[in-house]
């Protein structure tokens, strides 16, 4: 099938391509040189020539801090960006598989959210990602949005200087010997490449809707951080953050935890422990380190 993949240069975009390519499938991987999503017209010209079956966009403006400073900018890019690749995909017959984040709920709930539960964004990004969750299902009838959460990969994060979590920890142990991280926010740490899987897998089938797609279980940034330590036989201090030590200048939401019950329900969930994904993550960076990790 031929897929266009929006963020192809990024974090999960290179996974993404990787897993339709591997999956034997034609790949369009686009960069924000080869399409302007906030822009119907550019939306419009690069598909009337590429010609997609599918189209999945893991493009976003994910800084937190930024999408607060620039709100237009990030309603143009995590809303109407996932509408105008909605509303060509329609005309084309194409499917839309939209990435969406776990940051539209409010952390308050204390439980696994599930796809029906309702969404209630503390925060610009998280606004405008359910903007963007809302006009894909208003547009189209053939969608995937799938909400994720607490992603890592081996391609560097251009939003967060090119460090994922796993290597900043790492990272700070080399460097001072002593790490702290909080105890208190909660979340499914997920795979870029179990996520790009995931996608693929479901890409093969008709059942569309809004998804939850993270790995199972869930875990204080401190356990894993607390995980990678063990696993890599890091010799470190790790100790408990202080409730104020790193104030956030952005409301975030302290419990995110999703949990997969479409994916499950339908026969369709691939995932698995979150421990497992991380192991897998560092045994294939001790192979092949990521550019950031030989940095």
């Amino acid at each position: 099938m031929k897929i266009a993949v929006i963020g192809g240069n990024g974090q999960l975009g290179m996974d993404v391509t990787d897993a339709f390519t591997g999956n034997g499938d034609e790949v369009a991987s686009l960069t924000h040189s080869d399409i302007e999503i906030s822009d119907l017209s550019s939306v419009s010209k690069v598909f009337a020539e590429i010609q997609p079956q599918i189209v999945v966009n893991t493009a976003a403006m994910h800084h937190v801090e930024h999408c607060e400073k620039e709100p237009e900018k990030a309603f143009a890019v995590n809303a109407i960006g996932p509408r105008n690749l909605a509303t060509v995909a329609r005309d084309l017959g194409a499917v839309v598989m939209q990435v969406s984040t776990d940051y539209v709920f409010d952390g308050a709930k204390g439980n696994p959210y599930v796809e029906d539960d309702n969404p209630l964004p503390l925060n610009t990004y998280g606004i405008t990602k359910l903007a963007g969750e809302h006009y894909v299902r208003a547009t189209t009838p053939k969608y995937f949005v799938l909400r994720t959460s607490g992603l890592y990969g081996k391609s560097p994060c251009r939003a967060k200087g090119g460090l994922n979590f796993i290597e900043l920890m790492l990272k700070l142990a080399k460097e001072r010997g002593e790490v702290k991280v909080v105890d208190s926010e909660f979340v499914s740490p997920t795979s870029t490449a179990e996520l790009a899987r995931q996608i693929v897998r479901l890409s093969r089938s008709e059942d569309y809707g809004l998804y939850h797609a993270t790995a199972e279980g869930s875990c204080s940034w401190h356990e894993f951080a607390r995980e990678i330590f063990a696993a890599t036989e890091t010799q470190v201090r790790l100790n408990i953050a202080g409730p104020n030590e790193f104030p956030m200048k952005v409301p975030r939401p302290k419990y995110s935890v999703l949990e997969n019950r479409a994916l499950k329900s339908r026969g369709l969930n691939i995932f698995t422990p979150w421990q497992n994904a991380l192991h897998n993550y560092l045994g294939d960076r001790v192979k092949s380190p990521a550019p950031h990790a030989r940095a």
